[in-house]
């Protein structure tokens, strides 16, 4: 058993990992909208109203009435070209602008006419002109049913929890009428805070004119109209409102709601859909658990240090995108909510033929998913994404909210970091440390402690009297520096940036009209609003080399704390009814928070460069559409066993998700590893997106070489692996640029075919070639591997072999194997069918690499075939996309022929490394000859090779094929 630990958080409390959690932060209970959704569901009534339907060129429209209260709401249906439907619900005539998600979308998407049609039992059908999917809505009670190829797949409000908080107007009464003898005074003058508890007959004597007065709730407004003050006030009455319609308490905390209550809820029904997965960011498993009995998933982002395994709370991020998957299709429901979201998940059962037209003699129980989302403010806009496979599914979603932004070369590579590097001459011995051990590298990481009184885009002098020559000095070694820069401003009127940004009102204000002030990090802070396209604008402009004093095109940036953080706030965040750009509440867009300064850091860094260079950004909070912008890490994690575990899940949710470019802090930022956990981290961080060792100022040193000589080796081991394999990286990661391929990816979107694979995940893909098996548990010597694809499942597939990469024996699909391992491997696998592009050594950092030259492996599947590709341009420039450089070459072996050949004609980089060996795998006997021909009427010329019959293993070398030809390798 792990001995337990405390370490120190943020606000300087000692506790267990996992759990500040449980009393920091809510639990659903304590979320008064999720209360009343929760109450309501299923009671509340909407009848669609069939004869308001109108059919236009770009969506489809009708209006939804309430059975008791005949409040009208309008419903949406767009067919999305693509494979989408889409359903948004509002206010018919609301009496104000309700809040609707702007900027993720990466613009409107392209819809196609939906043809009307009349349906049986009261009910009308939408039928696409393309796509072959349709939309039937039944009137009384309202239900919305998306049917694909015959079959009803997805059913909105079939559980009828449908619920729509309307805005409202309270009614203005006399004062005369208020009940309770007491009220309580709320002023909201920016002059003082005072909270004066008020007799009925003291109330008569202060106001001046009408009020108004909200039956529905203990709570009304008075505005501008007090005799004493022009002030505004919000008046309580003396008791509980215990619903939270107009406020709402959380420990010492309180959230007025100017606007009241405006909470959507509604339910979807997947049918035949048991496995469900998405809805990052929580550290949990994998497929996604029934809530019924337990809390919901919570989306809501929040700092929460050293978070707890296997909670539905809500951590960093959130992308409320989820993936139901069965045997032969995918589906996604998107839900474009910025608020604080909760989904409900449920696993049911229900009859077969309910769901296909006409009863059929055999009945069968077939799975069922059911969703409840709610969120507490905006409008209800959801996507059904119809797959139908996986694959489909990613590019559905991208082509809504963007795919993922092509990194530069060098953030591919391995990141070195710690809260905090000392100084200037601490930064150097680390950098000559890893040369030293011959260790690659690429960037060097600072934390808040580089700045001057963390006052962010400034240096400490003492420590860093240089910053540009220390980052020349990396740049010379083709390195890169990264620093920290969060959203909170020291308050300091004289810190040029808080006193420029004060002037031009860049701040998020309070209720009260005045700049809203949190603790954080610097202390006292006022906190940038991102959400203003002003203050983005001014603050990527702040980037500017002739701004930012002693920063250099070698420098990148890390935006953390984004969430946002506030330490004296509620749930460590801002107060919900924080106000920012046009008079917007912060309940509102809270989770786009986060994403907007990783937007506006992103924007700075091209901008630095005029355009041309590609930035690297790192963030801790994101929304869906954050893929655009750069990169995503899991946050304060804990260094244990069971952390390195949760990583697994953690980041192949976030990859299917759209989040490509992830990773996890190797080794745990908080607390000491013991050495085999560290070593089997960086093995697992070597084979995941983003790779950074990362640690808290509390801990011990943790550079690679402190720890002994073999685990030294085993770490050198793993880090030139990762080197060596970039190639493959960026070719997966220019797949997920242009197709939304994520590079890592669970194991059934590979085998969507087979059902073992639906719950693993442990064990994942890196691109559809490399099976991953991290070691992730103490003491382990042999690791047990199911190789999947024994071609004996319900979608035919052929028999699939899978090829050790270190010992280079082969498996066959179907069958259940344990692997040794000793503490300088870890379990790595190809995929028969497949060609995979590595560098023939790993260098010192990525630049080394262009003029590595290339080998290839080639494993061969039951049919001896093989495929693959590479893709190279100059891994830092937009040249790529703004003038066609870049070259994609595609390498197929047929007919015992491994051929190379152009599969994009537009690009024109002119990649100077060569292909120097190929290594195939799996080959039936000995060939009697090596022939390479280069170019047609090029003469052939025979090669030497090494045959290993134990493995069947034929090695090719000296071959200097250039990759930007095409070519031929013929086995005779």
């Amino acid at each position: 058993m792990e001995q337990i630990q405390t370490v120190t958080t943020t606000t300087g409390e000692s506790v267990v990992p996992g759990d500040e959690g449980k009393d920091k932060f809510k639990k659903c209970d304590q979320i008064a909208f999720y209360r009343r959704q929760k109450q309501l569901a299923g009671s509340v009534r909407y009848h669609a109203l069939l004869d308001t339907l109108e059919v236009s060129e770009t969506h489809a429209e009708l209006q939804l009435q309430h059975t008791h209260t005949e409040a009208r709401l309008l419903l949406q249906v767009c067919g999305i070209k693509g494979g989408a439907v889409r359903v948004k619900i509002n206010e018919l005539q609301p009496i104000r602008a309700r809040y609707e998600v702007p900027d993720v979308l990466i613009g409107e998407p392209v819809t196609q006419r939906l043809r009307a049609e009349p349906g049986g039992g009261g009910a009308v059908t939408l039928s696409a002109e393309e796509g072959g999917f349709q939309v039937r809505i039944r009137g009384h009670p309202f239900l919305l049913e998306v049917e694909s190829e015959g079959e009803v797949l997805v059913s909105v409000n079939a559980q009828g929890r449908l619920h729509f908080e309307t805005l409202q107007t309270p009614p203005t009464q006399g004062v005369s009428s208020v009940d309770s003898d007491k009220v309580v005074l709320h002023t909201v003058d920016p002059s003082h805070d005072a909270v004066e508890h008020l007799s009925s007959k003291r109330l008569q004597g202060l106001i001046k004119g009408s009020y108004s007065i909200c039956s529905q709730a203990c709570v009304f407004q008075i505005r501008n109209i007090c005799m004493e003050t022009n002030s505004d006030f919000i008046l309580l009455f003396q008791g509980e409102d215990s619903q939270g319609l107009w406020k709402e308490e959380f420990k010492t905390f309180l959230d007025v709601k100017a606007n009241g209550p405006s909470s959507v809820g509604l339910d979807f029904s997947l049918h035949g859909f048991e496995h469900v997965y998405g809805i990052p960011e929580h550290a949990d498993t994998l497929r996604l658990k029934n809530t019924r009995a337990g809390e919901p998933y919570r989306l809501y982002n929040l700092d929460v240090f050293a978070y707890e395994i296997h909670s539905r709370l809500g951590l960093y991020g959130s992308v409320p995108l989820l993936l139901g998957h069965r045997l032969g299709r995918t589906v996604g429901i998107f839900w474009l909510n910025v608020s604080e979201t909760l989904l409900d998940i449920g696993n049911e059962t229900e009859t077969e033929s309910s769901l296909q037209g006409p009863p059929q003699k055999k009945r069968r129980e077939v799975p069922c998913t059911e969703l409840h989302w709610m969120s507490e403010s905006g409008v209800i806009d959801a996507f059904v994404l119809l797959g139908p496979s996986p694959l489909d599914v990613f590019r559905q979603f991208a082509a809504l909210t963007g795919s993922q932004a092509l990194p530069p070369l060098f953030s591919l590579g391995y990141h070195q970091s710690r809260w905090n590097y000392e100084d200037e001459a601490d930064v150097l011995a680390v950098d000559a440390g890893f040369d030293q051990r011959d260790i690659p590298f690429d960037v060097i990481w600072l934390d808040i402690e580089h700045t001057d009184g963390k006052r962010y885009f400034t240096w400490d002098s003492k420590r860093f009297p240089d910053p540009a020559r220390l980052q020349r000095h990396l740049q010379r070694r083709s390195r890169r520096l990264v620093v920290i820069s969060d959203p909170h401003i020291k308050v300091d009127p004289d810190y040029p940036l808080y006193r420029d940004a004060s002037e031009q009102g860049c701040f998020v204000r309070d209720r009260a009209g005045r700049v809203f002030e949190g603790s954080c990090w610097p202390g006292p802070c006022s906190y940038l609003d991102f959400t203003s396209p002003h203050v983005r604008d001014w603050y990527s402009s702040q980037f500017a080399l002739n701004k930012y004093k002693g920063s250099t095109d070698a420098l990148f940036v890390w935006n953390d704390m984004n969430e946002p953080s506030v330490f004296d706030g509620p749930e460590q965040t801002m107060p919900k009814d924080a106000v920012h750009c046009g008079g917007w509440e912060h309940r509102e867009l809270h989770n786009l928070y986060g994403f907007y300064q990783h937007w506006a850091t992103m924007e700075g860094l091209i901008r630095r460069s005029n355009g041309t260079e590609r930035p690297f950004v790192l963030t801790r909070s994101f929304f869906a559409g954050s893929q655009r912008f750069g990169a995503v890490w899991t946050g304060d994690n804990v260094a244990s066993w069971d952390y390195l575990k949760i990583s697994i899940p953690m980041l192949l949710t976030l990859s299917i998700t759209g989040i490509s470019f992830c990773g996890a802090d190797v080794g745990g930022f908080f607390q000491d590893p013991e050495p085999e956990l560290l070593v089997r981290w960086y093995q697992a961080g070597a084979l995941q997106p983003f790779f950074r060792g990362h640690s808290a100022m509390q801990t011990k040193r943790r550079e690679p070489w402190l720890f002994g000589d073999e685990n030294t080796r085993a770490i050198r081991d793993a880090i030139r692996e990762r080197y060596r394999l970039l190639p493959y990286w960026y070719s997966l990661f220019h797949r997920a640029h242009c197709h939304a391929e994520p590079p890592i990816r669970p194991l059934w979107v590979e085998f969507p075919g087979e059902i073992q694979s639906f719950e693993m995940e442990d064990k994942y893909m890196i691109g559809n070639a490399l099976l991953a098996c991290p070691v992730t548990d103490a003491g382990v010597t042999e690791v047990n591997v199911l190789f999947l694809g024994s071609g004996e499942v319900s979608l035919p597939v052929c028999l699939q072999f899978w090829y050790d990469i270190r010992t280079f024996r082969r498996f066959e699909g179907g069958t259940n194997t344990s692997v040794p391992v000793t503490l300088d491997s870890v379990p790595l696998f190809q995929r028969g069918g497949t060609i995979v592009p590595r560098k023939t050594k790993a260098g010192r950092s990525t630049a080394c690499l262009s003029s590595i030259p290339f080998d290839l492996t080639v494993a061969l599947d039951s049919e001896g075939c093989a495929e693959g590709e590479l893709y190279v341009d100059d891994g830092h420039s937009f040249n790529y996309r703004t003038k066609q450089e870049f070259t994609l070459r595609r390498f197929t072996f047929r007919n015992k022929t491994l051929s190379c050949s152009c599969a994009d004609e537009k690009g024109q980089f002119q990649c100077v490394c060569s292909v120097e060996r190929v290594v195939f795998l799996g080959l039936e006997a000995k060939p009697s000859a090596v022939i390479v021909q280069q170019g047609s009427g090029v003469r052939e010329k025979k090669k030497p090779f090494r045959f290993e019959e134990e493995t069947s293993m034929l090695t090719v070398e000296n071959l200097k094929l250039k990759t930007v030809h095409s070519w031929e390798l013929k086995i005779k």
